[in-house]
């Protein structure tokens, strides 16, 4: 017997569904039109704000746009991350909430944000409240120098590589507060863990950015990807005889590394530490952090897609598609490979992780800046 309910829920699922289906399909084409819609902006902004406050107007509407699609990424991510780890394992996933779940990620978004908010009680009060606000702060800002196709970013820095590895820098100081300051120790190892692990990751990362660097001459993003123009040949990552490549694995590793994502996930390792640093976060503190992940998991991959995959240049030297389609179809392409590698690769042990940075992603990280140094000087490519 179908309970009164449930036939509710039968009429409803549907509608919300389609809505939901729309819209996304309604987000891909902003996303192609971009530059068309930014066209429109500024024309209105210049219209209808004062000369004084317009750059004020064009600055806070591309923060707000960029705050929107972070927002949004999450209740995409988590549904396809789920759907991925399903079909990995033979399974369908989340098919009961919506057409194949794509409601299920709204249905978690309530239930967090109506969870009751505990601190415990021997926590440090203003550490355990602080640290998720810190770790999404420095995701969050680390997208102000993201181009997103030619213009298209809010502060063209021409340090702008420089700015991404300082501001990041804040999530191990938050998630190390969060360890901290819940008073637990499975979360104070895990904050240990994952304070250990960034600042350990962020050599060799660092080292494969200069890679880049000095084949440009430059640490501003737009300049890296004009110098690779051309179609697909002219990418970095099929340049300097294969050392790009290699670099560019490196960097891929380090970047899942910084995420915390597996087989790096040892500050949250529920086999040994609960949920490590946010075991005792709940409600929006607790989706605080995976808004934050999955900000930082599309930063990695935009990134490396700006490196070394030609930005938003496309396959040809003559545009095929939108340049702003084309970025963002290559960071959900490293997006994907992130949560593939989450469901086929075991989590390593911590003196594992260690070793594999310092005895071998630095010394290589090393040689390759030394050789891409020393082709760039004697003019190779």
């Amino acid at each position: 017997m179908i309970t009164r309910a449930r036939q509710i829920e039968m009429k409803i699922l549907p509608v919300l569904s389609a809505g939901v289906v729309a819209g996304l399909v309604g987000l891909l084409v902003v996303i192609g039109a971009f530059p068309v819609v930014v066209s429109l902006a500024a024309d209105l902004i210049e219209s209808l704000v004062p000369e004084g406050y317009r750059l004020l107007a064009t600055k806070s509407l591309g923060v707000a746009a960029t705050i929107g699609f972070l927002l949004l990424l999450p209740l995409f991510a988590i549904w396809f991350e789920r759907k991925v780890a399903a079909h990995t394992q033979d399974r369908l996933g989340p098919m009961r909430v919506g057409w194949h779940g794509v409601l299920q990620s709204f249905a978690d978004g309530i239930k967090l944000f109506f969870k009751e908010d505990i601190v415990p009680e021997k926590a440090d009060r203003v550490l355990f409240k602080l640290a998720p606000y810190l770790v999404v702060a420095g995701t969050f800002a680390a997208f102000a120098v993201l181009p997103w196709g030619d213009g298209l970013v809010i502060s063209d820095l021409n340090i702008g590589l420089l700015f991404i590895v300082a501001i990041t820098s804040l999530n191990a100081i938050g998630l190390l507060m969060a360890g901290w300051g819940s008073g637990n120790k499975y979360s104070l190892y895990g904050g240990m863990r994952s304070a250990a692990q960034m600042v350990s990751y962020e050599i060799p990362t660092v080292l494969t950015l200069l890679v880049v660097v000095v084949q440009v001459s430059s640490m501003n993003l737009a300049d890296i990807i004009a110098a690779q123009e051309g179609g697909i040949f002219n990418w970095f990552i099929f340049r300097m005889y294969g050392l790009n490549l290699v670099a560019f694995v490196v960097l891929f590793i380090c970047g899942l590394a910084e995420t915390n994502r597996t087989p790096f996930d040892i500050p949250e390792a529920d086999s040994e530490l609960v949920a490590g640093f946010h075991t005792e976060y709940s409600g929006m503190r607790f989706a605080m952090f995976f808004l934050a992940e999955y900000g930082a998991m599309f930063l990695v991959s935009g990134l490396g897609a700006i490196l070394f995959l030609g930005g938003w240049n496309g396959i040809f030297a003559k545009p095929v598609l939108p340049a702003t389609l084309f970025f963002v179809a290559k960071a959900m392409f490293l997006l994907f490979v992130m949560m593939w590698l989450r469901w086929t690769l075991p989590r390593l042990r911590v003196d594992q992780l260690m070793a594999l940075c310092w005895k071998y992603l630095i010394p290589i990280a090393f040689v390759l800046l030394a050789l891409v140094g020393a082709l760039s000087l004697g003019g190779g490519m």
